[in-house]
């Protein structure tokens, strides 16, 4: 029986594309990345995950996560049973994809997209499951019983709050977990007000509310924030770039300057509270 979706919510509904973008990519010739279990979900779940076919958003996504996974592996390669916590986790496999077999694991969402993660994912004695907005304080005493370092991420998910709600969530971080790195995308004021052409967002109803022009602007919080380091979706990590074709890498940079012209500004961005 097809397992149906219909209730997400409307910012919920935005983590079925980049559960998409992994599954086409997968069946690729040389995929970036493989994720059986992004197939497996997508063959499960009732939606017309075909409104997105033919976007770039769907490669794009796919090299968001996969730098995100570089930068996970480069953590757990200093601090091998640190704690992840996922913000808006969604139906992402990043677990499955880097598990050391000692990490310390943490998935964060609103209850309607934790009820659909849990029909495919389980919790362990290393893995936890957290229905649970990012605003609410109830999160942090979770996730401090788990070993530190803490490496903190945000894909796709603060940049669908106001400003001041997106100062909130940083804050409890900072404040509550001192050291911790914290990955998260933003993008610029015009990429917000013309987000109708994207070829994604046109196809749903969520609308991004988080204009960061400049990333350096965090910084400026009083939160003690540094900022490690900031790219768009052509700086790949060197242990993802000769994963990737000469030719798509070419390809990245040209979809780069055409979105960075079109679009604004949109940046992954690592920093330590």
């Amino acid at each position: 029986m097809a397992i149906d979706a219909a209730q997400l919510g409307e910012v919920q509904e935005t983590l079925l594309i980049p559960l998409y973008g992994r599954a086409t990519e997968t069946g690729k010739p040389r995929p970036m990345l493989r994720d059986p279990k992004a197939v497996e979900m997508v063959r499960a779940i009732d939606y017309d995950f075909g409104r997105f076919d033919g976007g770039r958003s769907l490669f794009g996504v796919v090299v968001r996560t996969s730098i995100i996974d570089a930068w996970v592996l480069d953590f757990l390669d200093a601090h091998p049973e640190g704690t992840v916590v996922e913000i808006g986790a969604g139906l992402n496999t990043r677990f499955e994809r880097v598990d050391n077999g000692r990490l310390h694991w943490v998935d964060l969402d609103l209850p309607d997209a934790m009820a659909l993660r849990s029909q495919f994912f389980v919790e362990s004695d290393r893995r936890r499951m957290l229905a649970a907005s990012v605003l609410d304080e109830g999160w942090v005493a979770v996730v401090k019983t788990f070993p530190a370092p803490y490496f903190f991420i945000s894909e796709g998910v603060l940049v669908y709050l106001e400003e001041a709600d997106v100062r909130r969530a940083v804050t409890l971080i900072a404040e509550n977990f001192p050291g911790a790195d914290i990955v998260t995308d933003t993008t610029g004021r015009w990429m917000i007000d013309h987000q109708d052409r994207h070829d994604a967002m046109k196809r749903v109803s969520a609308r991004m509310r988080w204009a960061c022009d400049d990333p350096a602007e965090l910084e400026g919080w009083g939160l003690g924030l540094r900022l490690l380091e900031s790219g768009d979706l052509s700086r790949l990590p060197d242990r993802l770039r000769d994963r990737v074709p000469l030719a798509r890498r070419a390809g990245l940079r040209a979809a780069s300057l055409i979105l960075r012209e079109r679009f604004g500004r949109y940046k992954l961005n690592h920093y330590r509270a």
